[in-house]
């Protein structure tokens, strides 16, 4: 009896494997908006939904990180949902306040940039399956606004 369940557990696990599951790549991080109280950029991640229904997103997570530092991190809940077979353009604010810039001075002094790394996490329920996290990274460089663009 023992070995039929193992079997039966094997093939469970096998078809779980390799079920499709939707893709995410990042498009691009730009700067959306210069405020009193912080810089925010936009993140925007393209997410390749495989099947014939629309899937929800639970929530999108993200943390932001420069100079081995976490300088913003959070969570959107209830984002939407991903296009049945299509690809979805998702945009990820991330907030950035001006406090945590002074901090990388000797960073943003020599080119006035900040080396960055995001990482985000796309929660998405699956039937079946249950929630399925998509972690994402990027790194790059984010320029930073002039006197010109904060008035």
């Amino acid at each position: 009896m023992s070995q039929l369940v193992d079997k039966a557990k094997e093939f469970v696990a096998e078809k779980v494997a390799n079920i499709k599951k939707p893709e995410a790549t990042f498009s691009d991080v730009d700067l959306k908006n210069v405020s009193r109280e912080c810089v925010e950029y936009n993140a925007k991640i393209s997410v390749n939904n495989p099947y014939g229904h629309s899937l929800p997103i639970c929530e999108i997570s993200y943390t932001l990180k420069s100079a081995g530092r976490v300088i913003a991190s959070g969570t959107m809940p209830d984002p939407g949902s991903l296009k049945a077979s299509d690809t979805t353009l998702l945009e990820v604010p991330v907030k950035v306040p001006h406090s945590v810039l002074v901090s990388l001075a000797r960073d943003i002094g020599a080119d006035w940039d900040i080396d960055y790394v995001l990482e985000v996490g796309l929660t998405i329920d699956l039937p079946i399956i249950g929630n399925l996290t998509i972690p994402l990274s990027t790194k790059g460089e984010i320029k930073l606004p002039s006197l010109s663009d904060l008035f």
